[in-house]
Protein backbone atom coordinates (compact mmCIF):
# COMPACT_ATOMS: atom_id res chain seq x y z
CA UNK A 1 0.00 0.00 0.00
CA UNK A 2 0.76 3.75 -0.93
CA UNK A 3 1.36 5.79 2.28
CA UNK A 4 0.02 9.66 1.86
CA UNK A 5 -1.22 10.04 5.34
CA UNK A 6 1.66 8.37 7.20
CA UNK A 7 5.33 7.65 7.19
CA UNK A 8 6.99 4.62 7.35
CA UNK A 9 10.37 4.14 8.52
CA UNK A 10 12.50 1.35 9.13
CA UNK A 11 15.76 2.02 11.35
CA UNK A 12 17.95 -1.51 11.62
CA UNK A 13 15.09 -4.08 13.97
CA UNK A 14 12.80 -1.00 14.29
CA UNK A 15 9.66 0.16 12.49
CA UNK A 16 8.74 3.70 13.04
CA UNK A 17 5.59 4.93 12.43
CA UNK A 18 4.58 8.42 12.11
CA UNK A 19 0.98 9.57 11.52
CA UNK A 20 1.57 12.77 9.59
CA UNK A 21 -1.65 14.96 9.35
CA UNK A 22 0.07 17.57 11.84
CA UNK A 23 -2.15 19.99 10.35
CA UNK A 24 -5.05 18.33 11.73
CA UNK A 25 -4.11 17.00 15.06
CA UNK A 26 -2.95 13.61 13.27
CA UNK A 27 -6.45 12.78 13.08
CA UNK A 28 -7.94 9.53 11.87
CA UNK A 29 -9.58 9.40 8.44
CA UNK A 30 -10.55 6.08 6.87
CA UNK A 31 -7.70 6.61 4.88
CA UNK A 32 -5.56 6.77 7.80
CA UNK A 33 -7.32 4.11 9.39
CA UNK A 34 -6.02 1.77 6.69
CA UNK A 35 -3.14 2.63 6.38
CA UNK A 36 -2.08 2.45 10.04
CA UNK A 37 -3.45 -1.50 9.77
CA UNK A 38 -1.02 -1.72 6.54
CA UNK A 39 1.91 -0.37 8.34
CA UNK A 40 1.66 -2.96 11.29
CA UNK A 41 1.00 -6.20 9.62
CA UNK A 42 3.86 -4.72 7.02
CA UNK A 43 5.80 -4.44 10.33
CA UNK A 44 4.74 -7.85 12.31
CA UNK A 45 5.77 -9.54 8.73
CA UNK A 46 8.72 -8.05 8.19
CA UNK A 47 11.61 -10.60 9.90
CA UNK A 48 14.05 -7.67 10.15
CA UNK A 49 11.40 -5.75 12.71
CA UNK A 50 11.55 -6.64 16.32
CA UNK A 51 9.73 -3.85 17.62
CA UNK A 52 7.85 -0.77 16.46
CA UNK A 53 7.80 3.04 17.63
CA UNK A 54 4.37 4.62 17.08
CA UNK A 55 4.13 8.59 16.99
CA UNK A 56 2.58 11.49 15.39
CA UNK A 57 3.84 14.44 13.42
CA UNK A 58 3.79 17.44 14.72
CA UNK A 59 2.25 18.86 18.38
CA UNK A 60 0.04 15.98 18.67
CA UNK A 61 -0.32 12.42 18.84
CA UNK A 62 -3.97 11.80 17.54
CA UNK A 63 -7.07 13.55 18.28
CA UNK A 64 -9.37 10.89 17.64
CA UNK A 65 -11.51 10.94 14.70
CA UNK A 66 -11.63 13.44 11.94
CA UNK A 67 -14.10 16.25 12.77
CA UNK A 68 -15.21 16.53 8.81
CA UNK A 69 -15.62 12.62 8.73
CA UNK A 70 -17.11 12.18 12.26
CA UNK A 71 -19.90 14.51 10.74
CA UNK A 72 -20.71 12.71 7.52
CA UNK A 73 -19.81 9.17 9.55
CA UNK A 74 -23.15 7.07 8.91
CA UNK A 75 -24.82 5.62 12.24
CA UNK A 76 -23.99 2.16 10.68
CA UNK A 77 -20.36 2.26 9.97
CA UNK A 78 -19.02 1.35 12.91
CA UNK A 79 -20.59 -1.86 12.44
CA UNK A 80 -19.32 -2.20 8.47
CA UNK A 81 -17.61 -5.74 8.34
CA UNK A 82 -16.74 -5.14 4.79
CA UNK A 83 -13.36 -3.57 6.86
CA UNK A 84 -12.98 -5.61 9.06
CA UNK A 85 -10.46 -8.09 8.42
CA UNK A 86 -11.18 -12.25 7.45
CA UNK A 87 -11.23 -14.16 10.84
CA UNK A 88 -7.82 -15.71 11.21
CA UNK A 89 -7.91 -18.81 13.65
CA UNK A 90 -4.18 -18.37 14.65
CA UNK A 91 -5.39 -14.74 16.59
CA UNK A 92 -7.36 -14.21 19.22
CA UNK A 93 -11.00 -13.03 18.45
CA UNK A 94 -11.04 -10.50 20.19
CA UNK A 95 -8.33 -8.59 19.23
CA UNK A 96 -9.35 -9.02 15.29
CA UNK A 97 -11.44 -5.93 15.90
CA UNK A 98 -11.46 -2.60 14.08
CA UNK A 99 -9.21 -0.90 16.42
CA UNK A 100 -8.31 -3.37 18.94
CA UNK A 101 -5.64 -5.19 16.65
CA UNK A 102 -2.67 -4.32 18.19
CA UNK A 103 -1.92 -7.20 20.83
CA UNK A 104 -2.45 -9.83 18.37
CA UNK A 105 0.79 -8.06 16.48
CA UNK A 106 3.31 -10.31 17.94
CA UNK A 107 5.97 -7.12 18.25
CA UNK A 108 6.14 -5.14 21.25
CA UNK A 109 4.48 -1.48 20.13
CA UNK A 110 6.11 1.51 21.75
CA UNK A 111 3.69 4.47 21.65
CA UNK A 112 5.34 7.95 21.45
CA UNK A 113 2.54 10.26 22.61
CA UNK A 114 3.64 13.61 22.07
CA UNK A 115 0.90 15.46 22.50
CA UNK A 116 -2.75 15.67 22.86
CA UNK A 117 -4.15 11.86 22.34
CA UNK A 118 -8.08 12.11 22.83
CA UNK A 119 -10.44 9.55 22.08
CA UNK A 120 -9.48 6.72 19.30
CA UNK A 121 -6.28 8.23 19.77
CA UNK A 122 -6.11 7.24 23.29
CA UNK A 123 -8.04 4.05 22.24
CA UNK A 124 -4.51 3.37 19.86
CA UNK A 125 -2.53 4.23 22.96
CA UNK A 126 -4.43 1.85 25.37
CA UNK A 127 -3.58 -0.87 22.75
CA UNK A 128 0.23 -0.04 23.06
CA UNK A 129 2.73 -2.46 25.29
CA UNK A 130 4.21 1.04 26.15
CA UNK A 131 3.24 4.37 26.80
CA UNK A 132 5.77 7.02 26.78
CA UNK A 133 4.69 10.72 26.69
CA UNK A 134 5.92 14.41 26.44
CA UNK A 135 5.36 16.42 29.44
CA UNK A 136 2.73 18.53 27.38
CA UNK A 137 1.39 15.51 26.15
CA UNK A 138 -2.49 15.29 27.22
CA UNK A 139 -5.48 12.80 27.42
CA UNK A 140 -9.06 13.14 27.11
CA UNK A 141 -11.48 10.01 26.24
CA UNK A 142 -14.07 13.03 24.87
CA UNK A 143 -17.02 10.29 23.74
CA UNK A 144 -19.25 11.64 26.07
CA UNK A 145 -18.66 15.17 24.71
CA UNK A 146 -20.02 14.45 21.03
CA UNK A 147 -22.84 12.49 22.42
CA UNK A 148 -20.81 9.35 21.71
CA UNK A 149 -20.15 6.28 24.20
CA UNK A 150 -17.26 4.20 24.81
CA UNK A 151 -16.30 2.99 21.72
CA UNK A 152 -13.86 0.17 21.05
CA UNK A 153 -13.53 -1.74 23.80
CA UNK A 154 -12.34 1.65 25.76
CA UNK A 155 -14.21 0.86 28.78
CA UNK A 156 -12.57 -2.62 28.70
CA UNK A 157 -8.89 -1.73 28.71
CA UNK A 158 -8.92 1.49 30.07
CA UNK A 159 -10.44 -0.09 33.66
CA UNK A 160 -7.88 -2.84 33.29
CA UNK A 161 -4.72 -0.26 32.99
CA UNK A 162 -5.67 2.44 35.94
CA UNK A 163 -8.91 0.63 37.39
CA UNK A 164 -13.18 1.20 37.10
CA UNK A 165 -12.54 4.15 39.76
CA UNK A 166 -10.25 6.28 37.37
CA UNK A 167 -11.88 5.05 34.46
CA UNK A 168 -15.42 5.74 35.29
CA UNK A 169 -13.73 9.44 35.96
CA UNK A 170 -12.21 9.56 32.68
CA UNK A 171 -14.65 8.27 30.76
CA UNK A 172 -17.92 10.06 32.22
CA UNK A 173 -16.55 13.11 32.25
CA UNK A 174 -14.24 12.95 29.22
CA UNK A 175 -12.21 15.40 31.18
CA UNK A 176 -8.34 16.36 30.16
CA UNK A 177 -5.64 14.62 32.49
CA UNK A 178 -2.01 16.20 31.51
CA UNK A 179 1.28 14.35 31.50
CA UNK A 180 1.87 14.31 35.43
CA UNK A 181 -0.81 13.37 36.23
CA UNK A 182 -1.65 10.28 33.57
CA UNK A 183 1.98 9.29 35.32
CA UNK A 184 0.57 9.11 39.10
CA UNK A 185 -2.60 7.25 37.66
CA UNK A 186 -0.52 4.38 35.60
CA UNK A 187 -2.27 5.53 32.00
CA UNK A 188 1.39 5.99 31.10
CA UNK A 189 4.79 4.45 31.74
CA UNK A 190 7.12 7.36 31.69
CA UNK A 191 6.59 11.08 30.90
CA UNK A 192 10.01 13.46 29.12
CA UNK A 193 10.58 16.47 28.11
CA UNK A 194 9.28 16.62 24.77
CA UNK A 195 12.87 17.03 22.88
CA UNK A 196 13.65 13.55 24.65
CA UNK A 197 10.80 11.85 23.67
CA UNK A 198 11.54 10.35 20.55
CA UNK A 199 15.20 9.75 21.86
CA UNK A 200 13.94 7.55 24.50
CA UNK A 201 11.23 5.38 23.09
CA UNK A 202 13.36 4.37 20.43
CA UNK A 203 16.37 3.76 22.51
CA UNK A 204 13.71 1.13 24.62
CA UNK A 205 12.81 0.10 21.09
CA UNK A 206 16.61 -0.82 20.39
CA UNK A 207 16.95 -2.88 23.71
CA UNK A 208 13.53 -4.53 23.00
CA UNK A 209 15.23 -5.24 19.63
CA UNK A 210 18.49 -6.31 20.72
CA UNK A 211 19.00 -7.32 23.95
CA UNK A 212 15.92 -9.80 24.55
CA UNK A 213 15.04 -12.80 22.68
CA UNK A 214 12.63 -11.84 20.18
CA UNK A 215 10.84 -15.66 20.53
CA UNK A 216 10.56 -14.72 24.27
CA UNK A 217 9.00 -11.41 23.24
CA UNK A 218 6.40 -12.63 20.72
CA UNK A 219 5.52 -15.38 23.39
CA UNK A 220 5.57 -13.26 26.77
CA UNK A 221 3.27 -10.63 24.77
CA UNK A 222 1.04 -12.69 23.92
CA UNK A 223 0.39 -14.67 27.52
CA UNK A 224 0.18 -10.88 28.68
CA UNK A 225 -2.79 -10.00 26.55
CA UNK A 226 -3.97 -13.45 26.70
CA UNK A 227 -4.22 -13.16 30.30
CA UNK A 228 -7.87 -11.69 31.19
CA UNK A 229 -9.75 -14.28 29.08
CA UNK A 230 -8.02 -17.34 31.63
CA UNK A 231 -7.77 -18.93 35.03
CA UNK A 232 -4.77 -18.96 37.09
CA UNK A 233 -4.43 -23.15 36.51
CA UNK A 234 -5.00 -22.05 32.48
CA UNK A 235 -2.66 -19.48 32.34
CA UNK A 236 -0.06 -21.86 34.48
CA UNK A 237 -0.67 -24.57 32.29
CA UNK A 238 -0.14 -23.17 29.22
CA UNK A 239 2.82 -21.46 30.45
CA UNK A 240 4.12 -24.34 31.33
CA UNK A 241 3.89 -25.73 27.78
CA UNK A 242 5.69 -22.54 26.33
CA UNK A 243 8.27 -23.28 29.40
CA UNK A 244 9.24 -26.54 27.60
CA UNK A 245 9.50 -25.74 23.89
CA UNK A 246 11.36 -22.60 24.80
CA UNK A 247 14.19 -24.91 26.51
CA UNK A 248 14.36 -26.44 23.04
CA UNK A 249 14.75 -23.01 21.43
CA UNK A 250 18.03 -21.69 19.90
CA UNK A 251 17.10 -18.53 21.50
CA UNK A 252 17.73 -20.25 24.75
CA UNK A 253 20.87 -21.91 24.12
CA UNK A 254 22.14 -18.04 22.75
CA UNK A 255 20.77 -16.25 26.42
CA UNK A 256 22.83 -18.78 28.34
CA UNK A 257 26.06 -18.97 25.83
CA UNK A 258 26.04 -15.24 25.52
CA UNK A 259 25.65 -15.15 29.54
CA UNK A 260 28.65 -17.40 30.14
CA UNK A 261 30.63 -15.75 27.54
CA UNK A 262 30.07 -11.86 28.88
CA UNK A 263 29.04 -10.48 25.48
CA UNK A 264 26.42 -9.15 23.56
CA UNK A 265 23.21 -11.62 22.33
CA UNK A 266 22.92 -12.65 19.15
CA UNK A 267 19.38 -13.74 19.12
CA UNK A 268 17.49 -14.99 16.06
CA UNK A 269 14.14 -15.26 17.10
CA UNK A 270 13.99 -19.71 16.90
Amino acid sequence: MEYTELLYQRSDWIAIITLNRPRHMNALTRRLELELRDAIDRADDDPQVRAIMLTGAGKAFCAGMDMGELATLPPDDILDLSRMRPFDMNRRADYQTRYSYFPACSKPIIAAINGAAAGLGLVMALYSDFRYASDNAVFTTAFARRGLVAEHGIAWILSRVIGHARAADLLLSSRRVEAGEALQMGLVHRVLQQDMLHEQALALATALATEVSPRSLRIMKRQIWEAPFQGLAEAVRLANCEMVESLRSADFKEGIAHFVERRQPAFTGR
